[in-house]
């Protein structure tokens, strides 16, 4: 039996991905059949997203000697350049997703994951239905909002779950609304949420990214953004949805660099965002390189240097959720800064640590639960134990320690 694939590249979020430093894994096929395998060894509570690139070419990127940042650029760039041929698992029966880089992936939930009721049925949608998304809710509005102050116009989607009391509703703003609106629609765990009494009723308003260069520039601790959101956006929404203007019930909620944007805004404004939930923050900005170098850049960790050095965030106490992956080896590391940064100057803390990656298949549960956290009568402040997670590849027997 012959086949024209020389590859199958295994992409693991965290594990074999483009944050790694070591050289790609590929499934290895077994000699006389159409059948690929690898193994790996994982711990009993990790979860996390996955894909397969098939490639004719079986080149792996080129390195240069000992220079690290040199390896890493051309790993990165070897990465992008095969993601076009990427596919989730078609033998996975959950629903597959496209994740923020553009292709479809699958994800895998080891036996002790924390369960995640409310985004059952998303993932078995496709299976029990035969349709690719759920349909829209009747409580959506979508908006464009055109922005002065910014000199751009993009997508806002308003979604709420009870009009018992309009007024008193809580708010929570999501940053990269598009993927929560599309790639894996929030509505339906919220309202479950809701109708089992964990959520008050609220408004949830997204805010579209417009695309990947404008993210870089408005989520990176960017003061016009939030001047926009809070001078503009904001006065509309509260005739598209009254809520609460109260600071404890607004929440500002954010992955990767919207978790970055989501603790600045509170920060910078506690009179406005009284709580935030930042989920994989990058208070790594503005040196995504700072652990390939031989002492940290004095630039590195803006945000993490204004709260120690300058006194950001000392005029209001926040309730901020904190959420990182056990498999991100820099995120992980400056969220635990940051953690301690902030509970030392007087502000509530609940932070967790999840055995996975940068992943939105554990950022959607951390979104809900740190919703029902910082929305909770007491708040309920956490620290997770030092702990060390190992992953061992088949590929050389080496455990990692990360």
């Amino acid at each position: 039996m012959t086949s024209a694939y020389r590859r199958v590249w295994i992409n693991i979020n965290c594990l074999t991905d483009h944050h790694q430093p070591n050289p790609p894994q590929s499934l290895q096929r077994l000699a006389g059949t159409d059948v690929w395998y690898w193994q790996t060894e994982l711990n009993g509570a990790w979860r996390g997203s996955y894909c397969f690139i098939p490639c004719f070419d079986d080149r792996p990127p080129a390195f240069s000697g000992d220079d690290v940042h040199a390896n890493m650029h051309n790993l990165r760039h070897w990465w992008h350049r095969v993601f076009a041929g990427a596919t989730h698992d078609l033998l996975n029966p959950h629903r597959s997703w496209q994740s923020a880089s553009g292709h479809s992936v699958s994800g895998l939930h080891m036996p002790d994951a924390p369960p995640q009721p409310v985004w059952r049925p998303f993932d078995e949608y496709e299976i029990a239905s035969g349709r690719c998304t759920p349909p829209l809710p009747a409580r959506l509005q979508r908006h464009t909002w055109r922005s002065e102050r910014l000199g751009n116009s993009r997508d806002v989607w308003i979604y709420t779950t009870g009009d018992s009391k309009p007024a008193e509703r809580p708010l929570a703003i999501l940053l990269d609304g598009q993927f929560w609106a599309k790639q894996m629609p929030v509505w339906e765990p919220l309202m479950q949420l809701t109708r089992e009494g964990a959520l008050p009723e609220a408004v949830y308003v997204l805010i579209d990214i417009i695309n990947l260069p404008h993210r870089a520039r408005e989520l990176t601790c960017k003061e016009d953004f939030w001047l926009a959101v809070q001078e503009e956006l904001m006065p509309q929404l509260a005739e598209w949805a009254p809520h609460s203007d109260k600071p404890a019930d607004t929440v500002v909620a954010g992955q990767s660099f919207g978790g970055l944007a989501s603790l600045y805004a509170g920060l910078r404004w506690p009179q406005r965002f009284g709580a935030v939930i930042a989920q994989s923050g990058s208070y790594w900005w503005p040196r995504r390189d700072m652990l390939q170098l031989p002492s940290i850049p004095d630039d590195a960790c803006w945000l993490t240097q204004q709260v120690e050095l300058h006194g950001l965030g000392s005029h209001g106490a926040l309730k901020v959720f904190m959420e990182a992956g056990s498999q991100e080896k820099l995120v992980h590391r400056v969220s635990d800064q940051m953690a301690s940064c902030l509970r030392e100057r007087g502000h509530r803390v609940h932070y967790r640590v999840v055995e996975g990656g940068h992943d939105a298949l554990c950022w959607r549960s951390g979104l809900t639960d740190g919703l029902q956290i910082v929305w909770a009568s007491a708040f309920d402040t956490a620290y997770p134990a030092a702990a060390t997670a190992t992953v061992r590849g088949a590929h050389d027997g080496k455990p990692e320690f990360v």
